[in-house]
């Protein structure tokens, strides 16, 4: 099934392809003959996985973006002391290539801008044998995930064309910004300005500053934490030159773009964005890319004060009803199909706060569900907060799950979501616990792959299985020893500590068991319904009752009493220990029944 998020990143590419402001850089000659049609998006979360819809293979020079990864190395390397020395972390409000210089220091505004990444460049050093500028490129390349070469072509064209920047690297070394001689650092600062990317690797490098410096996809460490949270900090509030403000504003998360026509966003602990195409604004900002960008935080709500916490997985557990039975104790036959087709029903438990990062990963779960699974039941119990923009996926998912016949079961108790289907075509089945949710998929698959087999609201004695076993001479003997009872819904059949009264078969209606809570409170154990039985595992409690059993409704019962059990086992010893081998397996099978569901609950 196709994840919405893919479907809405492939609708804004096709929208947004119609944009066609702004004209690709042209002042270095190499990169005048780029193509104005090229347009990726690319989107990493903090987990590794990676969405992209257009061109995101086609490469281009990185420019620009390079600046907040030279300038986090040389703070890696230095400390932020040394570096704030040498560089200042202000807005200029100027375009990135103006002469923005403290009077009497020239010390740069910030790093972003081209003079001050210029003193970045040169704070970076020589080390371990390897130059500096093979340590910026080995910087990059973790970030990626990949090695990164430099394109030679553009490189020299940036040595020929351009002068304003070595003109503000001299001007840097008449102030001692820069203090050595400073044509290797123009020579190093072009390099890294010409080291080729794609919207793939952007959307890595991204991701792994929002991930606290640790690439996603590799694991490795590309930064320190503290040199991260400088970079993000001056790529706010610079990292988009004279358009800062407004680019705060509409988008609030740290970005920086490049004159390649890449440009990318970061929303830590939770996604890196990646936009490729080249026409640009007059602020050298792509155009497509600062509208791919203001409409992913609109409609993702990625703006900083939307999703300020850090995301991690919203999916608490996944498993399928096999693992969780509902508690029912069904007839063989019907046992047998779940036990075959079980899988077909899975449970997803979501927890913590459905912001971008929570709905990903539960979209992206639900997307890629085996093609088998024809129920998916979410288990919203432990969701807090819940953003708009997961109403609207988790809306489009249940849509996608409708097209190929499967259906979304919710345990929702609280209503979390119950505006966000009020509409559809037919009702999104709703329940307050697990295992009510769990008992109707279970019925839906007996249903759907049990043939003729068939859940009867009401039973005959010799129907239930806990007799399957016996013979029906033996049956009907013990069918003229039993009791008639009928209980009213809400009535209390049997309570914890009595004394071992019978054994209990359901002709119809339900009952409901349950126990203490470590609270006070009523733990539901288990529902029954007709054909079932209890009050025999009594036997394995001191004869003591360890439950209470209640109605869910009128119920018809058949009561082989305790005395009726001493009678036949005084007068007709082998029908009962026929009758005894019957119940034990029988209970048997309810115990593991429990153990599983039980095994559930307790991670609850």
């Amino acid at each position: 099934m196709e994840s919405p998020i893919e479907s809405y990143l492939r609708t804004i590419h096709r929208e947004i392809s119609d944009l066609r402001d702004g004209k690709p850089y042209s002042t270095i000659p190499a990169m005048a003959n780029v193509d104005p049609d090229n347009f990726g998006i690319c989107l990493t979360t903090v987990d590794g996985y990676m969405y992209e819809i257009g061109d995101t293979r086609e490469e281009f020079t990185i420019q620009s973006i390079s600046k907040p990864f030279t300038y986090g190395l040389a703070l890696s390397d230095l400390g932020i002391e040394a570096v704030d020395a040498k560089v200042d972390v202000e807005p200029s409000g100027d375009s990135f290539n103006e002469i923005s210089l403290a009077p009497g220091s020239g010390r740069p505004s910030n790093a972003m801008i081209n003079a001050g990444a210029l003193t970045a460049t040169s704070l970076v050093q020589s080390r371990g044998g390897n130059t500096r500028f093979r340590r910026i490129v080995n910087t990059y390349s973790q970030f990626a995930g990949r090695q990164l070469g430099v394109n030679q072509e553009i490189f020299r064209s940036e040595l020929e064309h351009g002068h304003r920047n070595r003109a503000l690297a001299y001007l840097l070394r008449s102030f001692d910004i820069i203090e050595d001689d400073p044509t290797p650092v123009i020579e190093d600062y072009f390099r890294q300005c010409s080291v080729m990317v794609n919207c793939i690797d952007l959307s890595v490098m991204a991701a792994t500053l929002a991930n606290s410096g640790r690439n996603p996809l590799t694991g490795v460490e590309a930064m320190d934490l503290l040199a991260v949270e400088r970079v993000l900090s001056v790529m706010t509030t610079c990292g988009m030159y004279d358009d800062a403000g407004s680019w705060i504003s509409t988008v609030g998360m740290p970005a920086k773009s490049g004159v390649g026509g890449g440009t990318i966003a970061v929303l830590p602990g939770q996604v890196g964005l990646a936009v490729y195409s080249p026409p640009l604004d007059e602020h050298g900002s792509s155009v497509r890319g600062m509208a791919t960008s203001q409409r992913l935080s609109r409609d993702m709500e990625l703006h900083f004060v939307r999703a300020a916490r850090a995301g991690r997985s919203a999916i608490r557990a996944t498993y399928d009803i096999t693992a969780a039975p509902s508690g029912i104790r069904r007839t063989d036959e019907a046992m047998e199909v779940l036990r075959d087709q079980g899988h077909r029903a899975m449970v997803i438990e979501l927890n913590g706060d459905l912001l971008f990062a929570g709905t990903e990963s539960m979209v992206r779960a639900l997307s890629s569900l085996d093609d088998d699974v024809d129920f998916v039941i979410l288990d919203l119990r432990r969701v807090d907060e819940v953003a708009d923009v997961s109403l609207r996926l988790l809306g489009q998912c249940r849509e996608n799950l409708a097209k190929v016949d499967r259906e979304l079961v919710l345990i929702d108790g609280e209503g979390t979501l119950a505006e966000t289907f009020r509409d559809v075509d037919r009702p999104v089945p709703t329940f307050d616990t697990r295992t009510a949710a769990v008992e109707w998929c279970e019925n839906e698959l007996i249903t759907r792959y049990g043939g003729d087999l068939i859940l009867p609201s009401e039973v005959e004695v010799a129907q239930c299985p806990a007799l399957s076993p016996l013979s029906a001479e033996d049956v009907e003997a013990l069918t003229r020893r039993m009791e008639d009872r009928t209980y009213e819904k809400g009535h209390v059949v049997r309570r914890v500590g009595q004394s071992f009264g019978g054994v209990f078969f359901i002709l119809s209606g339900k009952i409901v068991t349950s126990v203490p809570g470590p609270s006070g409170e009523r733990l539901k154990l288990t529902t029954l319904s007709a054909g079932m039985t209890f009050g025999e595992l009594a036997l394995g409690s001191d004869n003591r009752q360890e439950t209470t059993v209640k109605a869910l409704d009128t119920v018809h019962v058949k009561v082989l009493t305790a005395q009726a059990i001493r009678t036949v086992e005084k007068e007709d010893p082998r029908l009962a220990v026929e009758l005894w081998k019957a119940l034990t397996r029988d209970a048997y099978t309810r115990v593991d029944l429990y153990l599983r569901e039980t095994a559930v609950r307790i991670r609850d």
